[in-house]
């Protein structure tokens, strides 16, 4: 498969910290890569370089052929590669459709000069972004919430909303930051089949970040695990899951073994 996002050899520090150290992986297009390891990896500022929010000190970031880490945010979010982030975001006294269509760009009203000298192609626009909007809403089973005020939200529906308001932008890639975290089993269930659906009717490509190895394993086709800034393995699921390295650095950190009290 090509690869949509190629990481070469990125490296970011702090201080003396270095928080992503020389970290090296392909994503292919069409495919969900799952992002794990234990806390303070490096998971986060990696994705903080893809995303434009921080800047690489040493190594090169190629979204779809384009170098990208010198590049602001707003440039890679409209070249096709967008995020959500662990605390799912809404401006919570405005509703939930209204969220949405925020989310949108190119609209005519932006600027005063599209609303005077062309009213009925604003007017038109502007319908055209409501019917996107309500499908979008109808996809990730929120489409009863779309009047609501989005601060009346649970937080799993807040990540829904989140992933409804990435694709109004029409994204090639989404990079998904903990989506699993705080949503109840039943929206667990729901977003695991958004996603796949999205994948694979709509050929998004999805690199996400994720402790919930449960939804790691039913949705990753490739996994890559980091710890202390590096990349230590990828592959399938299966191959990752018996690297004695990934034991060592995260998995094996669930299973401790109790020690039989002396006699």
């Amino acid at each position: 498969m090509t690869a949509l996002l190629e990481i070469q050899q990125v490296v970011k520090s702090f201080g003396g910290v270095r928080a992503v150290d020389g970290a090296a992986f392909e994503v292919a297009a069409g495919s969900i890569t799952a992002l794990i390891g234990p806390n303070g990896a490096g998971k986060s500022t990696l994705f903080n370089c893809v995303a434009g929010s921080l800047r690489p000190d040493a190594g090169r970031i190629v979204f779809a052929g384009r170098r990208i880490d010198r590049l602001p945010t707003h440039r890679i979010a409209r070249a096709g590669l967008v995020r959500t982030f662990q605390s799912a975001r809404a401006l919570a006294r405005m509703t939930v459709l209204d969220n949405l269509l925020l989310a949108s760009i190119g609209h005519p009203g932006e600027r005063l000069s599209g609303l005077l000298l062309r009213p009925r192609a604003a007017r038109a626009h502007e319908r055209a972004l409501r019917e996107r909007a309500r499908e979008l809403l109808d996809l990730v089973g929120l489409q009863a919430h779309a009047d609501a005020y989005a601060g009346t939200l649970s937080g799993g529906q807040r990540k829904l909303l989140d992933l409804a308001r990435v694709l109004m932008l029409e994204p090639t890639l989404v990079l998904l930051d903990e989506p699993m975290a705080g949503v109840s089993p039943r929206l667990r269930v729901e977003l695991l089949d958004h996603i796949l659906a999205l994948r694979r009717e709509r050929g998004i490509t999805f690199l996400i970040i994720e402790h919930d190895l449960d939804f790691v394993m039913q949705a990753a086709e490739k996994i890559v695990v980091m710890n202390e800034g590096r990349v230590i393995a990828q592959g399938d699921p299966a191959s990752v899951q018996g690297d004695q390295a990934v034991v060592d650095a995260y998995l094996g950190t669930a299973a401790v073994h109790e020690q039989p009290a002396p006699a």
